[in-house]
């Protein structure tokens, strides 16, 4: 299945004149392959080994393009890093509020809230985001074993 969506995605980019190198080639793919929702950091220090000459500059500028061409979304979360996500679907993202990590889940139901909104207010929706923020099992699992008192 990934390698569709990589073949998709790359027929995508040369359909709008994007030249595709081997750097671009690699970040689209640790994109495609990656479920953590990556920093731009986390994805040059993943392939710096394969491209010793590439820059966090590099990734950042590979990620607007895809960016720019719907194939991945930027997620800002207040002053943190931007986490970027593979577009395969919507979806919906879960927040551990220790660690930071992002979990996808989707729920149907919210599609019925875009077009009520729609119609209530007289909007035309153009994208909805939604987030849920808690505590992941990881993190409960260390915090249950820690002996000291976590502040509320």
């Amino acid at each position: 299945m990934s390698e569709a969506l990589l073949k998709d995605a790359l027929d995508a980019l040369k359909s709008t004149g994007v030249r595709i190198t081997p750097q671009r080639h690699s970040i689209l793919e640790y994109m495609i392959h990656s479920t953590t929702h990556p920093t731009a950091d986390d994805i040059y220090r993943a392939l710096e080994k394969s491209f010793p000459n590439m820059s966090v500059a590099t990734v950042y500028n590979n990620l607007r393009v895809f960016k720019k061409a719907g194939l991945v979304k930027e997620l800002t979360y207040g002053d943190s890093s931007s986490r970027f996500d593979f577009v395969t679907h919507d979806h919906y993202h879960m927040i551990c509020n220790e660690c930071g990590k992002i979990v996808d889940f989707h729920y149907p139901g919210l599609d019925e809230v875009e077009h009520l909104a729609s119609h209530v207010t007289g909007f035309q929706v153009d994208y909805h985001r939604l987030e849920i923020y808690g505590t992941c099992q990881d993190c409960l699992t260390v915090s249950a074993n820690s002996p000291v008192k976590k502040r509320a």
